[in-house]
């Protein structure tokens, strides 16, 4: 989890930045992207509920190893690449890779992340030279025009790291670095290879770190990267499917030390004076209105929705089970299996007509129902329970969770249930909730308490 103090964004201006992060990642899912789950605020913070990676940061292997071998910085660069191929396909230039931003999962697996700076490619941006020195392409930092090549002149900085051990341009600042770019072009000359590289390696480095972006690896178009001689022949969709070993895979709890991270900032009195008064602000709590995000396309919601339902309804279940012994139907007692078939069937409607079963139709006709009930409104979105899973207790967040239950009318899948559970077999249409039932119901709801149970198992 990504947390963010609402302050201090404001106060370095960073607000378009920490909302671009946000909505470029609420568009992209990709296998080596770190993708969103969440996102959601407090009174203080902004969250990005992201996937869960263990392996540590690549800044933390190159400082604890300094160097790799050839085919763990091959299997590192064409993880990257894959990811910056999703990327560049959707137009979106990241403009800050770099081994801060890759970090590694439990098996090797290299994925990107920190969109904070990342832009939609367009014509005209000479202007926005942000990135980090070092890494930076000569075009961002004499303030040209650039495009996704930017991002693979990283690569071959960071390629040329892993096998020397040290960047080709370095500097204390950007116009030292400018300098330097501009006096020479930094190149691995066959003399310089290190014990067991391959000269196809050094000349895709190389190439990677040309300073005019029309003489660069990719200019093209992806293919050239992926037909070089160095990638020539790589399992590129076993890599995709991670069915690929990784060479390097890092060890149990070995992905942090505090001695290579930075160190915590302590807010001054200053500091704290001008906080203080932005958190004043009458603008303070409506600048990130609309930071909410749920991806209702997540794995992870499939067992929060499950676990919302069987919670809510977990009394009714009972009843109905013990009125109706032939069947005790619950989510729960649906095998994965069954699921899958539901979902194959629903897509293809062939098969669906041939299906004379009359009890999986209608479980068909439930699961179908129970998915349509996902498509959330803007203002409602599930990020209300993750705020509510990490701790954060507000009578606010409370008081909209409230209202999402009832907007979102979840008590439908109810009536939904007991028609299954009827006595009545011959009538097989699923029968709506009326306002009255609905009504009753919620009142029922809200003396059991049931609601602060769903948000703390949610």
């Amino acid at each position: 989890m990504k947390e963010m103090s609402k302050a201090k964004i404001i106060d370095k201006k960073s607000e378009k930045s920490v909302k671009n992060e946000r909505d470029l990642l609420s568009k992209i899912n990709h296998p080596f992207i770190v993708n969103m789950h969440f996102s959601f605020q407090d009174n203080d913070n902004l969250y990005l509920v992201m996937d869960l990676l263990t392996g540590g940061d690549l800044r933390y292997h190159i400082c604890k190893n300094r160097k790799f071998t050839e085919s763990q910085s091959k299997f590192f660069i064409a993880c990257i690449l894959l990811g910056l191929e999703y990327c560049h396909r959707n137009k979106i230039i990241h403009r800050d890779i770099k081994p801060e931003n890759l970090v590694l999962d439990s098996k090797g697996y290299v994925h990107i992340t920190d969109f904070g700076i990342a832009k939609i490619e367009q014509n005209n941006n000479s202007k926005e030279t942000s990135g980090t020195p070092g890494y930076m392409s000569p075009e961002v930092i004499c303030g040209q025009n650039h495009t996704i090549l930017v991002d693979y002149f990283a690569v071959g900085i960071m390629g040329f790291e892993f096998m020397k051990g040290y960047r080709p341009y370095t500097g204390k600042n950007r116009k030292e670095i400018k300098e330097k770019i501009i006096s020479y072009q930094a190149q691995i000359k066959k003399c310089d290879l290190e014990i067991n590289w391959t000269i196809f390696a050094a000349d895709f480095i190389n190439k990677m770190l040309m300073r005019k972006p029309s003489l660069r690896l990719g200019y093209k178009d992806f293919s050239e990267i992926k037909n070089h001689n160095w990638f020539k022949n790589y399992p590129w969709k076993d890599l995709y499917k991670k069915n690929v070993i990784s060479p390097f895979i890092p060890l149990n709890k070995d992905n942090f030390d505090y001695k290579y991270c930075n160190a915590i900032e302590k807010q001054g009195l200053k500091t704290q004076e001008r906080y203080s008064i932005i958190i004043l602000r009458d603008d303070y709590k409506f600048i990130f209105n609309d930071y909410y995000y749920f991806n209702r396309y997540s794995e992870v919601i499939e067992n929060v929705f499950e676990n919302i339902h069987e919670i809510i309804y977990k009394d009714n279940y009972k009843k109905e089970s013990e009125d109706n012994n032939s069947t005790n139907y619950s989510f729960k007692n649906i095998k994965q299996e069954s699921l899958m078939s539901f979902r194959t069937s629903l897509t293809k409607k062939k098969n669906l007509k041939n299906l004379n079963n009359e009890f999986i139709t209608s479980n068909i006709q439930l699961y179908e129902n129970f998915k349509s009930h996902r498509q959330f409104k803007k203002k409602n979105y599930i990020h209300i329970r993750a705020t509510s899973a990490l701790g954060i207790t507000s009578n606010q967040a409370f008081f909209e969770a409230n209202n999402y239950i009832k907007d979102r009318k979840m008590k439908r899948n109810q009536s939904l249930i007991n028609n299954i559970l009827s006595k009545d077999n011959n009538n097989n249409n699923l029968i709506p909730l009326n306002s009255k039932n609905l009504s009753i119901e919620n009142n029922e709801f809200n003396n059991q308490n049931n609601f602060r149970k769903t948000m703390i198992i949610s």
